[in-house]
């Protein structure tokens, strides 16, 4: 059997203007993101050439800038936006997203607030064979 590997990238933080509220499109708050990605490290740790693997840095930018884009009302939609958007590259088995919004408007006091989606690729069809 053949295990996924993950690459992990927590914390970034990236300005936007999300949410259910006028004052939080207007004003916009930090959102953090963590991204823990499943695939196979097997061609990149034979090869050592980050060719053959997620380039985490150009993967951050592309998050970034659909965290800073165009506005939505809900963490649930802006954390399947990135995991579309990560799953595009196809060495890419599954992804898990998690959006914090630490400045949530609640009137209470909190720690933290946070969605996690987890998404992957649809399974190879099995095909049987008549005899």
């Amino acid at each position: 059997m053949d295990f996924l590997d993950t690459i992990t990238l927590t914390g970034l933080t990236v300005f936007g203007r999300h949410g259910v509220y006028a004052h939080e499109r207007e004003n916009g708050q930090d959102f953090v993101v963590d991204l823990r990605l499943h695939l196979s490290l097997r061609a990149a740790a034979a090869s050592d050439d980050v060719a053959d693997t997620v380039h985490y840095g150009e993967l951050a930018e592309r998050v970034a800038a659909i965290v800073a884009g165009e506005p939505v009302n809900l963490l649930e939609k802006l954390a399947s936006r990135i995991a579309d958007a990560v799953l595009q590259d196809e060495r890419i088995h599954g992804v898990d997203v998690t959006v914090h919004k630490p400045q949530a408007p609640i009137p209470l006091t909190f720690g933290d607030v946070s969605v996690t989606v987890h998404r992957g690729r649809p399974a190879e069809p099995s095909w049987t064979v008549s005899r």
